[in-house]
């Protein structure tokens, strides 16, 4: 494995990484810096995938057999990555171009993920793009990062990691913005389910979970690929109909009492990245941020001057009220990712809830959404339900609900890190 090639870059987010890439794959590219020609390459990311995907929507399926018997659609992110990887291979390309290695993937997912591509190392050259110290994969041998249009070289991991924790953003320095008014709750019991089942066609995917959230506190929400947290989000965000019947109680009521989808709405402030394709190229961050009271796409209501005075101090909170007429579509990722918590928490809503905040960041941006995170942990009342599939320095949850799949649907353990 030693003769063959393997090569790291770093982008930090902010990076056009489409158009690098398309620049990676030419001829002139490739020969100057690694040579390495281009066009029998083959690009494992998740922008391939979700171009498979994209044909599956339309055509009804893809130019190969995922090897599951399944739809990609119908699979969970881990096995959706593994067939991708399969098919690229079976076309045998000099060599393989990754980026997006590890989003959305368990631990389980992501170790075996790793062992494929060491196998697949020995023979065969391997471009890897980075935005995280954690995904780089143990055998690559020539370190990159590309900063500024400038493609510069490193003589080791080393100064790689280095060169990487340079650009680690300084925390904030301004007080959270305080709530116009507090928004009063029936319990002090956000969220309780008792002895909760959740099956979709006879498959069962939730199996007697119990839990409770109570006011304040800072849960994280972990569990592999497929073991029902989506599901457990839109039940806690009043989505799901399978709430119906059971013992699910949201702020005060039971699921299926009279209750509006809206009512329960009042009561959460919710982060999803992919929010943003819902927005105008027009729309302003500040207009973004004002939404948030109305938990609405685009502004119909003309907001109060407390309205966007408060929205000016979460801008100013984030450090883009200069920016605040610019759309959301022309901000780096992480700010992109600031404005959006920043919407959800407008309110001061008693329970935030943040679904995978740091997926496709880099380190310093990652850096910055958990400490913006940590900042509002400590100085707001809202309890908080963190999502993600890994492990992040400086998240200091005081409850982990923990799933456990098996066959007869996913269980839940409440865990009590160690500070």
């Amino acid at each position: 494995m030693s003769a063959v090639k393997h090569i790291a870059i770093y982008l930090p987010a902010n990076t056009d990484k489409h158009r690098f890439i398309a620049e990676l794959q030419k001829d002139d590219f490739l020969l100057s810096r690694f040579g390495l020609k281009g066009p029998n390459g083959a690009i494992f990311s998740e922008t391939s995938l979700d171009d498979y995907m994209n044909e599956e929507f339309l055509h009804g399926r893809t130019d190969f057999d995922t090897g599951y018997n399944r739809q990609l659609h119908a699979m969970s992110s881990g096995e959706q990555k593994k067939a991708f990887l399969n098919y690229l291979l079976e076309r045998n390309p000099d060599y393989l171009i990754l980026d997006s290695l590890y989003d959305h993937l368990d631990i389980a997912s992501q170790e075996k993920l790793k062992t494929n591509l060491t196998e697949v190392a020995a023979n065969k050259t391997i471009i890897q793009i980075i935005h995280r110290r954690k995904e780089l994969l143990p055998f690559m041998k020539q370190f990159y990062s590309f900063i500024e249009n400038e493609l510069l070289q490193h003589q080791d991991e080393g100064a790689l990691v280095r060169k990487m924790e340079e650009l680690l953003i300084l925390p904030f320095d301004t007080a959270l913005p305080q709530p116009l008014h507090k928004i009063h709750l029936p319990k002090d019991c956000l969220i309780e389910m008792k002895n909760l089942s959740v099956q979709y066609n006879g498959q069962p995917i939730l199996q007697s979970i119990n839990w409770q959230i109570r006011a304040g506190e800072f849960w994280q929400l972990v569990g592999p690929n497929g073991s029902g947290k989506s599901t457990l989000l839109s039940l806690i965000a009043g989505d799901n109909p399978k709430g119906y019947g059971q013992d699910l109680f949201l702020f005060g009521k039971k699921k299926g009492s009279g209750e509006t989808v809206w009512e329960i709405k009042q009561f959460i402030g919710y982060f999803n990245a992919n929010i943003v394709q819902h927005f105008s190229r027009l729309d302003s961050i500040e207009k973004m941020i004002v939404g948030g009271f109305f938990d609405s796409i685009g502004l119909y209501i003309k907001p109060s001057d407390q309205q966007m005075r408060l929205a000016g101090e979460w801008l100013q909170f984030i450090g883009l009220y200069e920016q605040r007429n610019k759309a959301i579509q022309f901000l780096p990722l992480a700010q992109q990712r600031m404005v959006l918590i920043a919407r959800a928490m407008v309110k001061h809503p008693p329970l935030l809830i943040l679904d995978e905040p740091t997926a496709g960041l880099d380190d310093a941006s990652a850096a910055l959404i958990i400490k913006m995170i940590q900042e509002i942990a400590a100085e707001s009342k809202s309890a908080i339900l963190y999502v993600s599939h890994s492990k992040e320095e400086g998240i200091f949850p005081d409850k982990i609900m923990e799933l456990h799949p098996s066959e007869n649907g996913s269980s839940g353990k409440i865990l009590i890190p160690q500070k």
